[in-house]
């Protein structure tokens, strides 16, 4: 697996990283996690049940993407691969470079390479142009797409030209026992408390989340917030809350870590939800499973996570975010949704078992012709990507076959040694359900 994203850093695709590694672990497989560095972490660091993670120092270009250099890594990415014996290298997030740069060089050395998207991007505005040229020229030559929805599948066939077939749809899952509801919670009458946990960003709708929070107070005098994340539009939160004299209304708690979501979340009513594109939205799972009702924006593939019943959709819009939620908050104090057994229906819906050994699926289905593909048929692939991009795309590819060859002639493979590999019993009858 190799990520910028990646714990202590918390995220959807950390999250998913780090469930997905360990199931498949589960399932038999060795699996290893590479990253850049987080300030002081750098180096190997093992986690729960042997997992390998080496936080690789790179300098951090934005929000934790690593800078674009397209080769420096081959030399540290090879040594690692052959170290730990590599078959599969697995990249995740579009805007990810060493995960693009790691399917680059994997491919050199003629590795199968799966590429996980789990985001929605646009095509008319300058990054999400760049980007898409980006992700089009990292998986020219990949053996296979995953998409967390299917919207997110239309997006990235879109977006990198591919053939549709080649891309499946695997979903976030949630680890369900650690989001229980509070069943020891008193019920009370006397107020609505609506949590709110993102990342301050304007994508995550921070900006539609500071002008409803004044209003949908001010219509109903028993709604309290909770706001947890960090971000630079928590300053403007902080401001709004001053000038409408919310500070007994709103509590804004800043970033927390991921397992101190569950604690929360119980104690809140409503979870809402006001991002303005979404591939999937794992935390309005985790909000369902804890007995949360779940108020968010129909963007993306949101509308695919969760049943009707559990959920209030709203256009990514101030007044209808506003009456939206007004809405689910007159159901809940009438009595008219029961959120009693959520946290069963959750669990039975997503299972890191089942996504596991779908993307095992996906592994073993990875075509072995691939291994042994003639060079001209794969510089075809990269050369078909543009008048223009497509002849840099070949030069680039050219240039990293001749680093890959240098590299072996100053540093042969047989003379880097075999990391041991961790001692791991495969399950004979894992429940994938």
């Amino acid at each position: 697996m190799v990520t910028d994203f990646f714990y202590p850093q918390p995220g959807g695709v950390e999250f998913h990283v780090y469930h997905l590694s360990q199931k498949l672990i589960d399932l038999g497989h060795s699996v290893i996690i590479i990253t850049h560095n987080y300030g002081e972490r750098n180096g190997i660091r093992y986690l729960t049940n042997g997992l390998k993670v080496y936080y690789v120092p790179f300098w951090v270009l934005y929000r934790s993407s690593s800078f674009p250099t397209v080769f420096s890594a081959f030399p540290i990415l090879r040594n690692i691969f052959i170290r730990e014996q590599i078959d599969i290298i697995h990249g995740h997030g579009s805007l990810s470079t060493l995960g693009h740069e790691a399917i680059l060089h994997g491919r050199t050395m003629g590795m199968k390479t799966v590429f996980t998207d789990h985001s929605l991007f646009g095509f008319a505005d300058f990054g999400s142009i760049w980007g898409n040229k980006v992700l089009k020229f990292a998986i020219s030559d990949v053996g296979h797409v995953i998409c967390v929805s299917h919207t997110c599948k239309e997006n990235t066939v879109l977006r990198a030209s591919l053939e549709p077939w080649k891309v499946s749809v695997i979903p976030n899952a949630v680890v369900s026992k650690d989001f229980q509801p509070d069943y020891n919670k008193p019920k009370t009458s006397d107020t609505i408390t609506i949590v709110v946990i993102t990342r301050l960003f304007p994508n995550k709708g921070a900006d539609l989340l500071n002008a409803i929070i004044p209003k949908i107070c001010l219509a109903n005098s028993k709604v309290n917030f909770i706001i947890a994340g960090d971000g630079p539009k928590f300053l403007d939160l902080e401001q709004m809350r001053e000038k409408y004299f919310l500070q007994e209304r709103v509590q804004l708690i800043g970033a927390i870590k991921h397992e101190e979501v569950r604690d929360v979340m119980v104690k809140g009513d409503i979870y809402l939800h006001p991002s303005l594109t979404e591939a999937f939205g794992t935390v309005i799972v985790e909000a369902a499973s804890c007995g949360l009702y779940v108020v968010t924006t129909k963007v993306g593939g949101i509308p695919e996570v969760l049943p009707s019943n559990m959920t209030s959709f709203a256009e990514p819009e101030e007044n209808s975010l506003i009456e939206t939620t007004l809405l689910a908050i007159n159901k809940l104090t009438t009595g008219e949704i029961d959120t009693k057994n959520y946290h069963e229906k959750v669990a039975k819906m997503y299972s890191w078992q089942n996504i596991a050994k779908r993307t095992e699926t996906v592994y073993d289905s990875l075509d072995l012709n691939q291994l042994n593909e003639p060079l001209i048929d794969r510089l075809s692939k990269y050369y078909c990507c543009g008048i223009i991009a497509g002849k840099l795309y070949v030069l680039v590819v050219i240039v990293d076959i001749f680093i890959y060859t240098i590299l072996e002639w100053l540093y042969p493979a047989e003379h880097i040694d075999f990391a041991t590999k961790w001692k791991q019993k495969k399950k004979k009858n894992p429940d994938f359900f």
